[in-house]
């Protein structure tokens, strides 16, 4: 039995790890087997890739080539084998980040992500996606008040303009695995959005 694969996509910011936290809460209180991971990282190997890639200054294809490397390993050693097993996997963030941050936010070729998406990935795609859209002048907010930027987190505001405008071009180019968020309320009224698709899939 494969298990289901969903993620969580959004401008840093947008408030969609507190609800990989509380889908995977929501999920075992129902007896479901939860792998909670994300991306760049997942496993020792990728979490090691993602230090450099958040931390050293580097080209748009150098984060790339980074992103898809630690990606393959994460989906060899970690991914595949729990859907595999039934367990269902929720991962913040997946190669969607990578088109809207180096694709969009960047200028980064959109058609070599695709190239370098097949050839890492194959046929896995998430089952669901889960985008939490937020205006980038209220991320901003939400990221001052919570930590220190790390390197992409100090870009400026027309970056996560970009970044945003890539996850809706991402969102239209598959809609059948992308469901839209609107973040800007509080975390009950965003958690009801994501209870209510979830939900609705009869999945669990």
């Amino acid at each position: 039995m494969t298990g289901r694969f969903v993620t969580f996509e959004g401008i840093d910011g947008a408030g969609k790890s507190s609800h990989v936290e509380a889908l995977a809460r929501w999920l075992r209180e129902r007896g479901h087997t939860v792998v909670l991971t994300r991306e760049p990282g997942g496993t020792p190997l990728a979490e090691r890739v993602r230090e450099l890639f958040l931390h050293d200054e580097m080209d748009a294809l150098t984060e790339a080539l980074l992103v898809f490397a630690a990606r393959r390993d994460h989906l060899r050693q970690r991914i595949e084998p729990s859907l595999a097993q039934g367990h269902t996997v929720l991962c913040d963030r997946f190669t969607d980040a990578t088109f809207a941050y180096q694709g969009a936010g960047r200028g980064f070729d959109w058609t070599v992500l695709q190239q370098l998406e097949r050839l890492v990935q194959g046929t896995r795609t998430p089952d669901l996606t889960l985008w939490f859209d937020v205006e980038p002048i209220e991320a901003a907010t939400r990221r001052a008040a919570a930590r220190a930027p790390d390197r992409l987190e100090r870009e400026d505001e027309a970056f996560f303009k970009r970044v945003r405008d890539g996850y809706a071009r991402r969102c239209a180019e598959h809609p059948a695995r992308f469901v839209r968020i609107d973040a800007r309320g509080s975390l009950q009224t965003v958690w009801s959005q994501v209870e209510h698709e979830v939900t609705r899939r009869g999945w669990w």
